[in-house]
């Protein structure tokens, strides 16, 4: 008799049979395909990963992971926050390595994809920032939008018109109320904008995204000009919050330097400053004398509630992850999320992101040339440095600005050249087959001949090269790099989730195979053929064009 009792029991007890394998709710080439759409890059883990739940469960997980090293945080760390007599204080260049940065790493890939679609509708920029610490000021902005990124809309707008960085860029930072005796009026730059371009745009919208019509078959316009010069007077007396700065002397200045705390501190208000008239826009009124911050929220709420919101941010968010031209019925779908998240909260971001991935319209490969959108050159660039781990060998990320057209991505990250982004998002090219069809393109105002070979030139040098300090790792290709098909396919499922065509990636194979390489080549060979095979693969228009 086995002893002790524990022991028999253990004996006679059933033997479980072992766990049946996780189910697979998608292929392969399903799952990249929306990865590609909700983030920069992929693994195959992350395929395994949504494979392995439902998209909406998968992206559960990714609204609930912890959010990565932040802007500043990263800045701190390289110690860009002291003063130093090379001038960082006033020096932007940290602030693209800053950016360049954020786009190329972290964990948290749909936090950030997300957020630089949310940059590239409530545009700041770094290009026109001066002052002290323009790093700091930016950083501050992008901080703000990660922070926010899947919380609501209505808190997102309030902190977008109190960051340091808006106030900057749309003329809130010092704005006064009106001096009847210099003639002096608050300035409307902010006002015109939170309409026009974060919130409810220039026509009165269906729920569907399609413009209201009058008796004559004109648009109807959402504001005029009395709105604007009245809600501009909600944003005055505003100013970037000193109150947690110290001011530092240093041995080679003769004045002090403020520390960093006001780039990402809300904007405060001086009462003094702000206009005490009543200010009527929207058909509602901010009573005359009442306190700024009753004023900004009276303001916030109106916006927030304007039937116009969800389809204006539906369509735009739509166009940044999915396709350029949604369908109407996409578009009120998303809207109808924006508007109720299924338990009576109006401006779940959360609700609005899983509503334009999990969409039938997203998740369906389309067929049509009127489908999908042009990758932007941010996009591609991060997804190459993503895929390859790229790393910086001094901790510097020394990389610049990559807006020229003719030498760099034509492009950059937190570098728009306006308010209106790099590009609009009713953008039509002009004689083309767009404007034939009546479609938009948004990423061609930014795509043409110059763009275009100066792209692939920068894409064949940083391949080859990295930039700077910052280098890629090519190891997890070199196993494969003597089969020319191998190395494609790996290519192709990783960048354009198998949008590649068979034809093409045949031409391609006969490129590479003219060129003959096997395991008992130098590793220059070997190199030249993966710089060859992503370089054709990255300038290819079946990966320029995602679907």
């Amino acid at each position: 008799m086995p002893w002790p009792p524990a022991a028999a029991a253990a004996a006679e007890a059933p033997r479980h049979p072992p766990p049946p394998p996780p189910v697979l709710n998608y292929t392969e080439t399903e799952a990249a395909r929306f990865l590609l759409q909700a983030q920069f890059s992929l693994t195959p883990d992350d395929i395994t990963a949504v494979r392995q739940q439902t998209y909406s469960g998968w992206l559960d997980s990714q609204f609930a992971a912890a959010p990565s090293q932040t802007g500043t945080a990263w800045l701190d760390s390289q110690t860009h926050g002291t003063p130093k007599s090379d001038g960082n204080y006033f020096n932007p260049v940290m602030g693209d390595w800053m950016a360049w940065r954020m786009m190329m790493t972290g964990s948290d890939q749909v936090r950030k994809r997300l957020a630089l679609a949310l940059s590239e509708m409530m545009v700041t920029s770094l290009s026109p920032i001066d002052g002290f610490w323009p790093p700091y000021v930016i950083a501050g902005y992008w901080d703000m939008l990660t922070a926010n990124v899947f919380g609501n809309f209505r808190t997102l707008i309030e902190e977008v018109t109190l960051n340091p960085s808006m106030g900057f860029f749309l003329n809130t930072k010092g704005n006064q109320k009106e001096d009847t005796a210099t003639g002096r009026v608050p300035d409307e730059n902010y006002a015109r904008e939170i309409m026009q371009l974060f919130t409810i745009g220039l026509y009165e919208l269906n729920l569907d995204g399609t413009v209201k019509t009058n008796s004559a078959g004109q648009p109807l316009e959402t504001y005029v000009q009395s709105d604007i010069t009245n809600l501009a007077r909600v944003f005055t007396g505003y100013d970037w919050n000193y109150s947690r700065v110290t001011w530092q002397n240093t041995a080679f200045l003769p004045y002090a330097i403020p520390t960093t705390e006001f780039t990402r501190d809300r904007m405060s208000v001086d009462i003094n400053k702000h206009s005490t008239l009543a200010a009527t826009f929207l058909g509602v009124t901010v009573p005359a004398n009442a306190a700024p911050d009753a004023a900004l929220k009276t303001a916030l709420d109106t916006l927030f509630n304007h039937p116009n919101v969800g389809p204006f941010f539906a369509r735009q968010m739509i166009q940044r992850l999915v396709t350029s031209n949604p369908s109407p019925a996409y578009i009120q779908r998303v809207a109808t999320a924006f508007n109720n998240n299924g338990t009576g909260v109006r401006g779940d971001l959360k609700a609005v992101w899983k509503a334009i991935l999990t969409d039938t319209e997203a998740r369906t490969l389309p067929t049509s040339p009127r489908a999908g959108k042009l990758r932007e050159p941010i996009i591609r660039w991060s997804q190459w440095a993503r895929t390859f781990n790229v790393s910086s060998a001094t901790g510097k990320w020394e990389i610049y600005d990559t807006s020229n057209a003719d030498t760099g991505l034509g492009q950059s990250a937190l570098r728009a050249p306006s308010v209106f982004n790099f590009f609009r998002p009713g953008y039509v090219p002009p004689q083309t087959q767009f404007a034939t069809d009546g479609d938009v393109a948004p990423e061609f105002q930014i795509h043409n001949e110059t763009s275009t070979a100066g792209y692939i030139n920068f894409l064949a040098w940083s391949i080859a090269n990295g930039y700077n300090d910052v280098k890629p790792n090519y190891s997890a290709l070199l196993a494969i790099v003597a089969d020319s098909k191998a190395l494609l396919d790996w290519l192709n499922l990783r960048f354009t989730a198998n949008q590649i065509s068979p034809a093409t990636i045949t031409l391609m194979q006969t490129a590479l195979d003219a060129n003959p390489v096997t395991a008992a080549s130098t590793d220059v060979q070997k190199m030249d053929r993966i710089h060859g095979a992503l370089l054709m693969v990255m300038a290819c228009p079946e990966y320029i064009v995602q679907k």
